[in-house]
């Protein structure tokens, strides 16, 4: 993977023509292909293939009639002193070359503003899935993005409206993804991602729930660059609109999820494993007075594949 190097065989006994045709297929396999494989073999914040925060078409590796092996992941962010850290660990599995799924556990260190960090108290569970029903350039069309549909359900949410009823709540997403990768650019493949989910999560579910199901869009863009010794850097953003308005915290608004993000994958060719960090634009003033002060805070995951 994403071995940037001289492919050409050795062309001994090969007409011209065909010598040439085939040192161009093997230059393209070597510098093209492998491309999705480097932006989607991460997890996400909730444990799918993708971003940070947003997921892509693409699932975990796997074999066309069985089970890939499984990735894990950790993320940690920084969300501030009034909402506290927030720690994420994952566990997904791909199956069939066009499926995954997987379990998350949220973790919870308390913030230290009295007034409001105990209605951020808690951890809660991440379940997801995932189908690519329509793989990248299908019917060796170039121009196709991969498309899938997924869902994510969370369950023992307590977080707002929960510590206000003083009882579990649950939240979910719905929703449909393309991912491209674009591989005209010789020697920098760039990714495009653009989604539409219904959902009636507040802010991945860390500010609890929304009144009402709603459509939101997401999306991400990066591009890969070589790094020292062999690695690979995926640099990129993302956006994820949130509903409005949480439950039970009438007046209270919620702005659009930015994320700057580099994504560190250190062997490409012998481990699967890579690194994240990111600065996170995630909640600051929700109301008159009423400062969240998550706004620019770091956040880092790291996924590996066994």
């Amino acid at each position: 993977m994403f071995a940037f190097q001289n492919a050409l065989p050795s062309l001994l006994g090969l007409g011209r023509a065909t010598a040439l045709r085939r040192s161009w297929l093997t230059i393209l396999t070597i510098l093209f292909i492998p491309a999705g494989t480097a932006f989607g073999q991460g997890l996400n914040w909730e444990g799918q293939s993708g971003a940070l925060v947003t997921p892509f078409a693409y699932t975990s590796s796997s074999l066309s009639n069985n089970f890939g092996r499984p990735q894990i992941s950790f993320h940690f962010l920084n969300t501030g002193s009034v909402v506290g850290n927030n720690i994420q660990a994952s566990v997904t599995v791909g199956f069939l070359k066009r499926f995954e799924f997987g379990y998350t556990r949220s973790f919870k260190e308390l913030g230290g503003t009295p007034a409001l960090s105990p209605l951020f108290d808690g951890g809660f569970n991440i379940v997801h899935g995932k189908v690519n029903f329509l793989p990248e350039n299908f019917g060796k069309h170039d121009y196709l993005p991969a498309l899938a549909l997924g869902f994510v359900a969370r369950t023992q949410v307590r977080h707002v409206g929960g510590i206000i009823r003083g009882r579990d709540t649950a939240n979910g997403d719905i929703y449909l993804v393309a991912t491209k990768t674009i591989t005209q650019v010789k020697g920098l493949p760039i990714l495009l991602n653009l989604g539409i989910k219904a959902t009636n999560a507040s802010v991945f579910g860390i500010a609890g729930n929304a009144p009402v199901w709603q459509g939101r869009l997401f999306g991400a863009a990066g591009f890969v660059v070589k790094g020292p010794a062999r690695s690979r850097v995926v640099l990129g953003s993302e956006f994820a609109q949130q509903p409005r308005h949480i439950q039970d915290l009438p007046g209270a608004t919620i702005p659009t999820t930015l994320t700057y993000f580099a994504r560190i994958i250190p062997a490409p060719e012998r481990v699967k494993l890579n690194v994240d960090f990111a600065v996170v634009s995630a909640v600051g003033t929700i109301a008159p007075n009423v400062n969240i002060k998550a706004r620019h805070q770091f956040g880092m995951g790291v996924t590996y594949q066994f």
